[in-house]
C-alpha cells in the first residue's frame, strides 16, 4: 500500500513555517503580505518540480495541476496559507502541504490517475488583514461581489485595500482559471481540528461530514449614567448588572440544551468605562453553534425569553449574522471514512464549528473534509500543533480518497 512519506512531510511543515516566523513558535502571515507570497513562490517552485502546471485566478488563488490519463473533470485538494496574527503552523497550511505531499507521493511512485488532480490554495480565508474570512473562495462561488471585496480596507494599512494588495502582489491571474462545476469533480480539504475532541477520544482522522450552522446576537443595555461614590444601590439602572444577569440566564438555559451547543460571549463593552460612573450602556455578543437547526431554533427561543427590562434598564438585541449547516457529499464523506478504515486508523465522525473553503465550494462541486487531531486542542495561536504523525496519517487518508475519487 502507497503511503505518504512521514520525513517529507516534516520537512514541507518545517520548511513553510519560516515564512512569518514570530520566532516563537508560530506565524503571522496576512494574505498578500510579503511573507505570504515567499510561501506562495515557494509553493509555486515545488510543484512545477513534480511537474505540476501552476495557475491563478483573478483573485489569486493557485492551482496546481498534474495531468490525468483521461480528459476527466480535475480533482482539487487544499486549503490556505495565510494566517491570523501570532497564529499557529498548522491551520490552513497544513491542508496545503498534504496536497502538496499526495501530489509528490502520485509521481514518485508513478501512481497512475485517471483525472487531473490539483492542489490548491485560497485567498484570504482568514479574513485577518481584509474582511470578510474566506474572501476568495466566497468570490467564486458567488457568495460575495469582487467589486466590494476588492475595496475592503485593510486593517494594518489605512486606506490600502485588498485590490491594491492584490495589484501588487503580482498574484493575479485570469478569471478563466477559477475552480468551477465544468472543470472539476470535487474537493477534499484537510484541516487541522482546531479542537480537543480528537485528541481526547484518542482519535486519529476526523471524518467531517459538515460544517456547524451558527446564529450570532448583540444585546444592547440602557441604563443611567450615576456617581459610584454616591448614589444608593436600590436606586441604580447598573447597564453592566444588568447585562451580568442576563449572561448568567443564558449560560443557565443553553446548558440544558444538546451537549454537542457552543456558545460564547465573545465581545462585551461598557460605557463609560470609568471606575467610579455607574455604566450607563453595555453592549455584549452571543455566538451560538450547532449542527441541528432544530437546536439552534430553541436557543433563539430562549433569547424571544429576555424581557424587555432587566434590573430596571431597557433591554434590546438583534440578529448580527448568521449561517446555516452545511452537509457535505455523503459518497465523499464514505470515502473519507472507508480510508481512514482501511489505512487502520481510528476515526470519529463530526461537524466543523468553524467555517471553512469547503463550505463555499460544496454549493459548486462535491466537497468533504478530513481533520486531524490539534494538540491541547489549541489553534490561531502559537501553541498550535498537530504530531507530525497525525499529519502524515491524514495525508495518507487524503491520498487513499482522491485515489478512490478517481474511479468515479
Amino acid at each position: 500500500m502507497t503511503e505518504c512519506n512521514i520525513m517529507r512531510m516534516d520537512e514541507k511543515i518545517k520548511s513553510f513555517s519560516r515564512f512569518g516566523d514570530t520566532g516563537n513558535g508560530g506565524i503571522t502571515r496576512f494574505s498578500l503580505s510579503e511573507e505570504a507570497i515567499q510561501a506562495r513562490n515557494e509553493f509555486r517552485s515545488r510543484m512545477e518540480a513534480i511537474g505540476a502546471k501552476v495557475v491563478t485566478d483573478d483573485m489569486a488563488n493557485m492551482y496546481a495541476t498534474l495531468s490525468g490519463n483521461e480528459d476527466l473533470p480535475a480533482i482539487a485538494t487544499g486549503s490556505h496559507l495565510d494566517s491570523v496574527r501570532k497564529g499557529g503552523n498548522y491551520d490552513g497550511v497544513l491542508g496545503v502541504l498534504t496536497a502538496m505531499e499526495v501530489l509528490e507521493t502520485i509521481v514518485i511512485n508513478k501512481i497512475s490517475h485517471r483525472h487531473p488532480i490539483t492542489a490548491v490554495v485560497w485567498t484570504n480565508e482568514e479574513g485577518a488583514r481584509f474582511e470578510p474570512a474566506m474572501m476568495s473562495s466566497g468570490v467564486i462561488t458567488g457568495k460575495f461581489s469582487k467589486e466590494k471585496m476588492l475595496q475592503s480596507e485593510a486593517k494594518d494599512i489605512p486606506g490600502y485595500t485588498f485590490g491594491e494588495a492584490l495589484k501588487k502582489s503580482g498574484m493575479a491571474g485570469d478569471e478563466k482559471n477559477r475552480l468551477n462545476a465544468k472543470d472539476y469533480a470535487g474537493l477534499i480539504e484537510l484541516h487541522i481540528e482546531q479542537g480537543p475532541v480528537l485528541e481526547y477520544e484518542g482519535s486519529d482522522i476526523g471524518v467531517v461530514e459538515g460544517v456547524c450552522g451558527m446564529i450570532n446576537y448583540e444585546f444592547t443595555f440602557k441604563g443611567q449614567a450615576d456617581h459610584a461614590g454616591t448614589t444608593p444601590m436600590p436606586f441604580r439602572k447598573d447597564a453592566l448588572y444588568a447585562a451580568v444577569k442576563t449572561i448568567q440566564y443564558l449560560h443557565d438555559e443553553l446548558d440544558l440544551l444538546d451537549h454537542r451547543l457552543v456558545y460564547t460571549t465573545g465581545k462585551i463593552s461598557a460605557h463609560p468605562n470609568i471606575h467610579t460612573i455607574i455604566p450607563d450602556e453595555v453592549k455584549f455578543t452571543l455566538d451560538a453553534r450547532h449542527q441541528d437547526p432544530e437546536v439552534l431554533k430553541q436557543v433563539l427561543h430562549i433569547i424571544s425569553k429576555i424581557p424587555g427590562t432587566v434590573e430596571k434598564c431597557d433591554v434590546t438585541y438583534q440578529e448580527a449574522w448568521s449561517r446555516k449547516t452545511v452537509s457535505f457529499t455523503p459518497e465523499l464523506v464514505d470515502f473519507v471514512e472507508k480510508s481512514a478504515i482501511q489505512m487502520g486508523y481510528s476515526y470519529k465522525k463530526m461537524y466543523s464549528g468553524p467555517g471553512h473553503d469547503a463550505q463555499f465550494v460544496i454549493d459548486m462541486i462535491p466537497t468533504a473534509m478530513i481533520f486531524v487531531p490539534s494538540v491541547d486542542g489549541h489553534s490561531h495561536c502559537e501553541l498550535e500543533r498537530t504530531d507530525v504523525e497525525h499529519c502524515c496519517k491524514g495525508a495518507n487518508v487524503l491520498l487513499k480518497t482522491i485515489l478512490m475519487m478517481d474511479q468515479i
